[in-house]
């Protein structure tokens, strides 16, 4: 009998999570039926979205937290997956669990499990630049922004796991990119090493400053990812038409319901956005999540085709920030919502 370690919710945190809301459980895993497969993770992802959604649900006290996976099959009676194939899934923190062929990604019944090509790249990009968090950059910008060459185009957490991606694409499709990340280092990693125009740190103390001197043309896209004082630093640079995807308000994840009403784009709402322009054109913002864009399954395969054939030609890098063992889970992703990590953040397991 395979035992099994995961990480339960033991209690919804309030305000930033705590080490105390998590809690390691061990368990005994039966044996395999016909049609399942056994499986061991090898890696998984920690994303902020896990804090706003389901850490802050209580019916998922007792639960393992949720996340995506790259597994490897140790036992196999399911047709077409074999001892050593890597699989694509959504198993969550644990070190094991047993799959079956009807299994899906992020709980999206148009994203079935995957076994991973690794002609495309590391198994760990499944999960970051050529998955998930690659594909929402390609679509938040190409797709829902529409970005031409010429246009000036700003992201927030710009080293992290989408921004990094979304300002080197701004680049390949001839924009000028421009990050706005905290910190010397991570802003040097933007401009340095992925080729960003500019980056400014929000940390120096003069954001709206520098980024009017980042951007003096003003803003023509402004890819969201954090919210805060940063949205509000953007908002009179904006151009007329300009246009906002939003991704996530990183800032505001550990908010009460009552602090959230009082973000700058819930008052933006409240007013029409009408901060878009005189010509009274309001469809400037744009929520967008991946779990509703998985639809285009077929489109998204496409694109993350393409960004594995600009990573081995140069065009496109990335950088993972790891930890290793599942213990090393809670703190990772605490640290993750405090901005400690620098690039996708990623467990593995051995």
């Amino acid at each position: 009998m395979r035992t099994n370690q995961k990480i339960v919710m033991k209690q919804l945190p309030v305000g930033k999570p705590t080490e105390d809301d998590f809690e390691i459980v061990q368990e005994d895993l039966p044996a395999i039926a016909e049609g399942q497969t056994l499986l061991r993770t090898r890696w998984l992802t920690l994303d902020p979205y896990m804090r706003s959604g389901f850490m802050a649900d209580v019916s998922n006290i007792g639960k393992t937290v949720i996340g995506g996976t790259v597994s490897e099959v140790i036992e196999s009676k399911a047709d077409g997956w074999s001892v050593g194939d890597l699989v694509v899934g959504y198993y969550g923190w644990q070190t094991h669990s047993i799959g079956t062929a009807d299994d899906i990604q992020w709980n999206n019944p148009g994203m079935p499990n995957q076994k991973w090509d690794g002609s495309m790249g590391d198994p760990s990009t499944a999960l970051g630049i050529l998955g998930m968090t690659g594909y929402t950059a390609y679509e938040g910008l190409l797709n829902v922004a529409k970005v031409k060459a010429g246009e000036t185009v700003v992201v927030s957490a710009a080293s992290g796991a989408v921004g990094q991606v979304v300002g080197q694409l701004a680049r390949i499709k001839g924009a000028r990119a421009v990050g706005i990340a905290g910190g010397a280092e991570k802003c040097s990693f933007c401009t340095d090493e992925l080729g960003f125009d500019s980056c400014v740190d929000y940390k120096a103390g003069n954001l709206a400053a520098d980024l009017a001197h980042a951007a003096p043309d003003g803003i023509d896209i402004y890819f969201e990812n954090v919210g805060g004082d940063v949205l509000e630093a953007v908002i009179p640079l904006l151009n007329e038409g300009a246009r906002v995807p939003i991704c996530g308000f990183i800032a505001h994840y550990n908010d009460t319901p009552e602090e959230r009403r009082q973000t700058p784009l819930q008052r933006l709402k409240a007013e029409g956005l009408r901060v878009l322009g005189k010509d009274g054109n309001t469809d400037g913002f744009a929520f967008f999540a991946f779990s509703a864009l998985s639809a285009k399954h077929p489109d998204a395969e496409e694109a993350i085709k393409m960004m594995s054939d600009w990573i081995k030609s140069g065009d496109l890098r990335y950088r993972e920030s790891i930890t290793d063992g599942l213990e090393s889970a809670v703190p990772a992703f605490i640290g993750m919502l405090d901005g400690q990590n620098f690039g996708k953040t990623m467990v593995r397991l051995t």
